[in-house]
């Protein structure tokens, strides 16, 4: 509707000129992004009911200025190529991810050996870059709960799933992670992150897997680990819904399509140009939707507890984040003459260069806290934001940006959307989960430490 008012004047439509921003105009993103840091932790009953007003909000409080101090046309341009050229690409994918990967139930009892657990974190791990981890995170979580019921120690098995299959599994392919679909869209090609950050993931998780194996071992080797009645009754291990494997591969293939099949062939849409392969793709991924949720069995969707709220939640979250990064990414752009030079400068060396180490960082931390597909967004453009450059000139920065967006995403809850999902799940099947900061307080013992050495060893 937004984008329908401001449509008579997108013809004439100016770009945002970020050298002539101050970094006042950042204030909506940053006070969006810490209203998402905080408010589900000192006001959750407020936030749960109002999240999207918040986000709207945020949204007014950058373009109502924009549209009085730069006109309407540059306030709906920016609109326009936010929403049409990034947000509605990736929305539909994520969307599709979430309906499919519902739609698969693995029924059935397991027995949360040492063994069995690590291998099941592994399947979930491979499976997060093919499915998403949003994907594989719900799939996953029920089966590795109802095999550890009768374990006393249980919450390390949930922590540990959050580090691989909920963030770390996800780094390989643009399906696997918000912040890689994102690259994707800004002209990163699909196997780029598989050839080039395949070592750093190899190294990441199977380091994960062995220190779970041990700690695992160690608490079950314990006395009285094992409850001796088991509270899931034995059952062959089932799977329903597996149409929608079929589904998965489609949605995997129409995206491998949009980046293979170049046509030439586009349509301006509000002054943005829609390139035909983007729109087939799209298109068709709501097809894929709506078939996964007109053919799947009711039980198989009933058995996962599926429903909209936590995509309904990404959804508006992420219209406001796409709308108030407009300006951050504007200035960043301007490089040394914008308002944020001396973040440009903080992860440039003098010669010019950047500092892969500091953009590991940097975007790692920030992602820790505030959502990292938008702090992917914004280190992506801090480098240039020039796609053909940084796979090749500067491939090991966008290894940096990538690994850092995508691994430290699981130093906290709050870093990426599956851990507060897996751990809602987890607490309502009476995992007793760790606080935020006791959560951290593993992040701090068993990931900093590897992403220090990983450091030294890669970047």
């Amino acid at each position: 509707m937004a984008l329908a008012a401001f449509a008579p004047a997108l013809s004439h439509a100016a770009e945002l000129d970020g050298a002539r921003l101050t970094a006042w105009w950042s204030v909506p993103f940053a006070g969006l992004l810490l209203s998402i840091a905080l408010l589900p932790l000192l006001a959750p009953s407020f936030w749960h009911h109002h999240f999207g007003k918040v986000s709207l909000g945020w949204s007014l409080a950058f373009l109502i200025p924009c549209a009085v101090f730069f006109g309407a046309s540059t306030a709906g341009g920016g609109m326009a190529h936010a929403f049409i050229g990034e947000y509605f690409p990736f929305i539909v994918l994520v969307t599709s991810l979430f309906v499919v990967a519902g739609g698969i139930c693995v029924r059935g009892n397991l027995h949360g050996t040492p063994a069995l657990n690590t291998g099941l974190l592994a399947i979930g791990t491979v499976l997060a870059s093919f499915m998403g981890t949003t994907g594989a995170s719900m799939l996953m979580i029920r089966p590795v709960l109802r095999a550890n019921d009768n374990r006393k120690h249980v919450s390390h098995v949930v922590v540990f799933f959050i580090f691989l299959v909920a963030n770390a599994g996800g780094s390989l392919t643009p399906l696997g992670d918000p912040p890689l679909f994102l690259g994707f869209l800004q002209g990163v090609d699909f196997f780029w992150t598989m050839k080039n950050i395949f070592p750093e993931t190899l190294f990441l998780c199977t380091v994960l897997l062995l220190l779970f194996y041990g700690l695992d071992s160690y608490y079950y080797h314990r006395r009285e680990e094992v409850l001796p009645a088991d509270p899931t009754p034995d059952t062959p291990l089932t799977i329903e819904g597996r149409l929608n494997f079929l589904f998965l591969a489609a949605i995997v293939g129409l995206v491998l399509l949009s980046g293979f099949w170049k046509p030439g062939v586009s349509f301006d849409l509000f002054g943005v140009q829609v390139e035909l392969q983007n729109l087939v793709r799209d298109l068709l991924l709501l097809v894929v939707t709506a078939l996964s949720m007109v053919l799947t069995p009711k039980t198989a969707r009933s058995g996962n507890e599926f429903s909209w709220g936590p995509i309904a939640e990404v959804a508006k979250l992420f219209a406001g984040i796409f709308i108030t990064i407009i300006p951050v990414i504007a200035m960043l752009r301007a490089g040394e003459s914008g308002a944020f030079a001396a973040v440009i400068r903080a992860v440039t060396g003098g010669n010019g260069q950047p500092i892969d180490a500091m953009y590991f960082w940097a975007s790692g931390i920030l992602s820790s806290f505030l959502d990292n597909a938008p702090t992917y967004l914004v280190f992506f453009n801090t480098a240039g934001g020039d796609a053909k450059t940084l796979m090749t000139t500067l491939a090991s920065t966008l290894a940096a940006i990538s690994c850092g967006s995508v691994f430290m995403g699981a130093n906290s809850y709050i870093g990426n959307a599956p851990n507060m999902m897996v751990k809602a799940i987890a607490e309502d099947r009476g995992v007793k989960m760790p606080s935020f900061f006791g959560y951290m307080g593993w992040s701090c013992a068993v990931l900093i430490p590897l992403f220090i050495i990983m450091t030294f060893i890669f970047f």
